[in-house]
C-alpha cells in the first residue's frame, strides 16, 4: 500500500466522520481518535493538516475540528460518498 493512498485514505475518513449527522459539527481530537482507533493519531493530525491546508476542515488549538462550508456544501452536492455508497452505486 502506497504513502499516498494511504494518506487519501486517512483524509477521506476524516471527511466522513467530520460529516456525520449523528454528530454535533465540532469534534474533538480526541474523538476522532477513539472512532478512527485503526488509524494512527499522527496520521490524523497529517489527514486534518492536509484538509486545513486546502481550507475544507478548521481547528481551534488544534484540538478541536470542524468542517468547512466548502466542505459542507460539496456534502450537499451530493459529491462526497463513503466507500459503502460507492459499491452499492456500482
Amino acid at each position: 500500500m502506497s504513502r499516498d493512498w494511504r494518506a487519501r485514505r486517512d483524509q477521506r475518513a476524516v471527511v466522513l466522520q467530520l460529516l456525520r449527522d449523528d454528530h454535533e459539527p465540532t469534534w474533538s481530537r480526541r474523538e476522532l481518535e477513539r472512532e478512527l482507533s485503526d488509524i494512527q493519531p499522527a496520521a490524523i493530525g497529517q489527514a486534518l493538516g492536509e484538509l486545513a491546508a486546502h481550507g475544507l476542515v478548521s481547528t481551534r488549538d488544534g484540538q478541536r475540528v470542524w468542517a468547512t462550508p466548502a466542505l459542507c456544501h460539496l456534502d450537499a452536492l451530493d459529491l462526497i460518498v463513503s466507500e459503502a455508497e460507492r459499491v452499492r452505486a456500482a
